[in-house]
């Protein structure tokens, strides 16, 4: 369905109001599990405080009745590697914030793979907070053959603290595929004028720019490895 904006908890949406392989294109920046709260963003049309809209933007996760109720969803989804490996994570992070939210997001993948259609691609933006455990999820909900990228997204201005760590300057965001023939358009750029004046001085009969280099391996444009042998 297009041209549509839906408000509320995406969960709700997508089981009521999407279809199944029916979206080519899924882009997911959800919430972190970074202890800030978003809850206050707008009103709901009516102008009262929207609970959907508080769990929706509320970035503060505590295992509850609705981690549980999530949880549960994941057991009975029928997709067993994703159950099994929510389970093993349950066992190995315990009922906590973190575990919450893992359950949350379980729920919300599987729901996000049903409406994919087998030649779409899902990009999920996260940080390093839970990237590793999302991944993981993302192996079993879309299969780890279905990888595609770890995409680095590097912020040019970090705000964290380095006085005792480095500082956190990039986000991570990870391309799965439903299936092997799900469409690609490469991303092609024009190269740096200055680049291209510098590398390419040469010009043939035609005008078009070439560069000279060496067809050895290594040539003196690739720096050599040394080593050195102990007596």
């Amino acid at each position: 369905m297009s041209n549509h904006l839906y408000y509320g908890d995406n969960l709700a949406v997508l089981r009521e109001q999407i279809g199944d392989a029916s979206v080519d294109l899924i882009y997911l920046d959800p919430p972190f599990n970074s202890n800030a709260s978003y809850n206050q963003l707008f009103k709901a049309p009516d102008g009262t405080s929207s609970a959907a809209q508080i769990e929706a933007f509320n970035d503060t996760w505590s295992w509850n009745d609705s981690a549980e109720e999530a949880y549960g969803d994941v057991m009975r989804s029928g997709n067993g590697a994703a159950a099994e490996m929510l389970r093993a994570m349950r066992s190995f992070l315990g009922e906590n914030d973190m575990m919450a939210y893992l359950a949350m997001m379980a729920v919300r993948l599987l729901e996000l793979h049903r409406v994919l259609r087998p030649t779409g691609s899902l990009y999920l933006h996260c940080d390093p907070t839970a990237s590793h455990y999302l991944k993981i999820l993302l192996d079993a909900v879309f299969g780890a053959t279905n990888f595609g990228n770890e995409i680095s997204w590097r912020r040019s201005n970090p705000k964290s603290l380095a006085s005792r760590n480095f500082a956190n300057c990039r986000d991570i965001i990870f391309r799965y595929t439903k299936t092997s023939s799900a469409l690609f358009i490469p991303q092609f750029g024009e190269h740096d004028q200055n680049y291209v004046d510098k590398a390419y001085r040469h010009k043939d009969e035609d005008g078009r720019a070439y560069r000279l280099l060496p067809l050895l391996n290594p040539n003196d444009n690739r720096p050599r490895v040394r080593t050195h042998k102990s007596a």
